[in-house]
This record gives structure tokens, C-alpha cells and sequence, in this order.
């Protein structure tokens, strides 16, 4: 495979502003434009009892599966929030086969649940990639717990010279994470690889915050967009994020 491409988005739970209407068909044509061979979501609706009842439109079964239909023949759900209408959580959704997956509750108190996901791919050559889907909290305190379980997590089950992407929605407005995770895990977000900042990814309908990260290890990065405005603004508050990228070829296929 000569390059590979990645997106990310906070997709609300397919939902739109304050909840007023279903966006979810919408948000999963935009996606598809993307084209992306690999695509990390958060906040993404597993099961809602009374989504159905109250939208006329709202798809049956979980939301992942239904914006992977025809496009991405694999994907896998992480279940991060549990209450009693139902549950959200992280999703991966990808065009090659999920070997393994894993998993995990990272929350820092009770009133905020965040996740984890990881899954190793096995590319069209047969090379395998390690992706972890993250969603971290709103408080910074949190974000520094959760960011060194992340740490601890990738070191301790990831060997170094495999390649690795980390993405998601890290609520860092303050960019703290990405020194520490390129000095720790040898990851850079995409986006400070071109030359530049972190994306401006919240809100979607004038992007001011840098929350939404990918972050890469074993890759070069041949292009990154943030994708707002039209109708982009109105299926989510975050803006989704890609990136194009080609592999170092740092580990021997076996």
C-alpha cells in the first residue's frame, strides 16, 4: 500500500444541535466523501431506546454500523457511557481487517466516561498498524491521568517500531499533550509535521479550540485538511479532521 488515509470526528451522536434532529444520514454521506481507508469516531450511539420513538428517522441498529454499511466492511465498538436509555462510545471503521482489539474504560471520576479503543490492522500488504481511538475528559487533571494510562498502555503493549496512529478528541485547548506524547510514545500530530499547529477543530461553525487530534509514528505525512464549513457546521460541534500518509516502512513484513 503506497498511502494510507485517515480521518476523525466527534459525530455527537449523530444528533445536530441541542439535539433537535437527526443528522446521521447527512454526517455518513460527508464521511464517505472523505474516503478514508481508516476512520476513528467518537461519540458514537451504540443503542438509545428512545431515539426511535421520538425521530421518524432515526436508523435502526448501532450508528457505527450503519455509517460503515457498504463502505468499510470492518469495524468495532467501544462502549465508553452506559445509562439506562442506552449507551455511546468510540468507534473504528476500516476497509482492511481488525486482527485484535481492546477496550478501555479510562475515566477519571464517575461523572465523565472516556475510552479507549485500540485495534491492530492488517493493511492490503499484510503490514499491521496499531490504532487507538481516544476521547479524554474536559478537565485538565483527568486529561493528565488519562494521558499517562495512554503512555503506560502504548509502552507496555505496542512495540516501538511498529507503526502506530492515536486519534480522537483529546479536549486539549492547550496543546500539553503533544510535547509529552512525541518525548514519551514518539508520536506528532499531523498537522505540526506539515509545519504548522494543532488543528483549530471546535467549534465546527468557526473552529477557535485545538481539540481534535492524529497523532502518527512510522508514517510521513503527505496531506491534512480540517473540513468545515457548508454543511459540515451542522451535523456535529467538532469539525472532522484526515490526513494522507505514507508508511517509513520501519517494520520488515513477516
Amino acid at each position: 500500500m503506497q498511502t494510507l488515509k485517515i480521518a476523525t470526528y466527534n459525530i455527537h451522536k449523530g444528533l445536530s444541535h441541542f439535539n433537535r434532529r437527526v443528522v446521521l444520514h447527512e454526517l455518513r454521506d460527508r464521511l464517505r466523501e472523505l474516503d478514508a481507508d481508516i476512520m476513528f469516531l467518537q461519540e458514537v450511539q451504540g443503542e438509545h431506546t428512545g431515539h426511535g420513538e421520538r425521530f421518524c428517522n432515526y436508523p435502526d441498529g448501532a450508528q457505527h454500523e450503519f455509517i460503515a454499511e457498504e463502505i468499510w466492511p470492518h469495524s468495532v465498538y467501544g462502549r465508553n457511557s452506559v445509562y439506562e436509555a442506552g449507551h455511546h462510545g468510540n468507534a473504528v471503521l476500516s476497509r482492511f481487517p481488525i486482527l485484535q482489539t481492546l477496550n478501555m474504560d479510562v475515566s477519571a471520576h464517575r461523572f465523565e466516561s472516556r475510552g479507549l479503543l485500540h485495534c491492530e490492522i492488517e493493511l492490503a500488504d499484510r503490514q499491521r498498524v496499531h490504532c487507538l481511538c481516544v476521547h479524554f475528559g474536559l478537565f485538565s487533571k483527568g486529561r493528565r491521568e488519562q494521558t499517562r494510562i495512554l503512555i503506560e498502555y502504548v509502552k507496555s503493549s505496542i512495540p516501538h517500531d511498529m507503526p502506530l496512529i492515536i486519534a480522537g478528541d483529546f479536549n486539549d485547548w492547550r496543546n500539553q499533550m503533544s510535547r509529552i506524547l512525541a518525548g514519551e510514545l514518539d508520536v506528532h500530530d499531523v498537522f505540526h509535521l506539515h509545519g504548522g499547529n494543532p488543528a483549530r477543530s471546535f467549534p465546527a461553525g468557526l473552529p477557535m479550540l485545538r481539540l481534535d487530534r492524529i497523532y502518527v509514528r512510522g508514517f510521513s505525512v503527505l496531506h491534512s485538511d480540517v473540513h468545515v464549513g457548508g454543511e459540515w457546521q451542522r451535523l456535529s460541534d467538532h469539525a472532522a479532521l484526515s490526513t494522507r500518509l505514507r508508511r517509513n516502512d520501519l517494520v520488515e513484513t513477516t
